[in-house]
């Protein structure tokens, strides 16, 4: 992808975001952040699911595992009904 004069592989855009998500995270912890666990669509086959890793290992994130979309949900909310999480 090209932005002005300069060329993109969509792994380096996802790092930008992946970075910018971080640095939200930073400031909201108050603390580093180094590893992730990342949702990504259910339908995303191998390839794509690489290429998120690399983007997240572009942007300085330790991807500790990527898991689909449905699950992260129901995780969310288990943790959230038992007031693990805000």
């Amino acid at each position: 992808y090209s932005l002005g004069k300069q060329d993109f592989l969509p792994e380096e855009l996802s790092a930008f975001v992946i970075k910018q998500i971080v640095s939200d995270a930073e400031t909201f912890l108050n603390e580093p952040v180094t590893e992730a666990i990342i949702s990504v669509p259910a339908y995303f086959n191998d390839s794509q699911r690489c290429a998120t890793k690399l983007a997240a290992e572009m942007a300085g994130v330790h991807v500790e595992r990527l898991i689909n979309e449905p699950s992260a949900l129901r995780q969310w909310y288990c943790l959230r009904k038992t007031k693990s999480i805000v």
